[in-house]
Parts: C-alpha cells; sequence; structure tokens
C-alpha cells in the first residue's frame, strides 16, 4: 500500500498550456480585485453556496439537531473539497486548482457569516419554516461560549481564506511552469538523441 502511494505522489500532474495559464491567472486577478472591492459583502458565487449551505441543513440534519446546525457549513466546505480530492487524485492541474480555489473563497463566505453572529443583520434564508429560522454562527459560538469573540474569528477565517486563494493561484502557476520546463527539457533530449541518430 505505501508503494502505492509513492507511486501514485511521482505520477506527473498533465501539463497546463500557456495560454491556459495566463487565461486561469487572469481569471483569479479579476475575481480577487471583485473580492478585495466587495469588502467583505456577498459576493455573485455566494449564490450558488448558500445553495449548497441550505441543503447541508437538509442532509446533515438526519443525524441529529447538532449536525445540522453545523450542516450547511459542513457541506458548503466539503463540496469543493472532495471536488478538489477527486481532481488531485487524477492529476488535473486545473481542475484542481479551480476546485481548491473555491474551497478557500467559501471560507470568505463563512467569515462574514461568523462575523455577523452577535449583530444578527444579514438576511436569513432557511428551507424550514420561517418563523423556526435560526442564525447559524450565533447558535454555535454561543453553544461554545465563545459569541463574544466573532468577529475575531471571523477575522482569522477571513485571512486563512485569502492565504488559501493567494496559495492556490501560486501553486498554479508553480506547477505549470515546472510541467512546462520538464516538458522542453524532455523535447530538448528527444531532439538531440533524434540527431545522434541520424
Amino acid at each position: 500500500m505505501f508503494e502505492n502511494w509513492i507511486a501514485f505522489r511521482e505520477t506527473e500532474w498533465q501539463p497546463v498550456p500557456r495560454w491556459a495559464l495566463v487565461a486561469w491567472v487572469g481569471f483569479y486577478a479579476l475575481f480577487l480585485a471583485y473580492v478585495f472591492h466587495s469588502h467583505g459583502g456577498f459576493l455573485f458565487i455566494d449564490m450558488a453556496n448558500l445553495v449548497v449551505h441550505e441543503g447541508g441543513h437538509l442532509l446533515f440534519g438526519w443525524f441529529g439537531p447538532t449536525l445540522g446546525l453545523w450542516g450547511g457549513t459542513l457541506l458548503q466546505w466539503l463540496v469543493p473539497l472532495l471536488l478538489a480530492a477527486y481532481f488531485y487524485t487524477q492529476r488535473q492541474t486545473g481542475s484542481f486548482a479551480f476546485c481548491a480555489f473555491f474551497f478557500f473563497e467559501n471560507w470568505l463566505y463563512t467569515a462574514t457569516y461568523m462575523a455577523d453572529a452577535r449583530a444578527m443583520v444579514l438576511p436569513l434564508v432557511t428551507t424550514g419554516d420561517p418563523d423556526n429560522v435560526e442564525h447559524d454562527w450565533h447558535t454555535i459560538f454561543s453553544s461554545i461560549g465563545v459569541l463574544q469573540y466573532d468577529t475575531t474569528i471571523a477575522g482569522i477565517v477571513r485571512f486563512l481564506g485569502w492565504c488559501g486563494m493567494l496559495g492556490v493561484v501560486a501553486w498554479l502557476v508553480w506547477q505549470s511552469l515546472k510541467s512546462s520546463s520538464t516538458a522542453d527539457a524532455l523535447t530538448g533530449e528527444f531532439n538531440i538523441l533524434n540527431r545522434r541518430g541520424r
């Protein structure tokens, strides 16, 4: 089993063409500029995050009220994380980076919700009875005795989300340039061997 893991780790990532790398980096740069200028507000991608979040309450609610409460954030983070894990096993560079990037983007959405735990001014959405709607993070932070630290915790989560997104973009560039230089080196060796064969 350990040998299989070593063999897998040595499997090459799929190369990303230069034009695709430029397009991806441009996309991420524009998205990060949009996020930066939103100042922690609701992003257009958060509409999709919200659907997954609410689905998480329903899915994990089968396992009791505590998991049901945490389930929104759990599923919201699990969906891109599991997709990233799948693309990691397939060594699909661009797809892995995309899913990992949006895994960390979800942290910003969560941080916005966390920071509202005491103020509770965000409009809430529910899949159940609208009269029984509750603020997830107000309830969670209250139950573990950290409600007064809501904005501090949110700030840390937001910071880690930014670090993760920037780290993924840096990894994508590094991995793409690395595989490109490896491909160039292999092409050069092939050309040398081809000339010698003549």
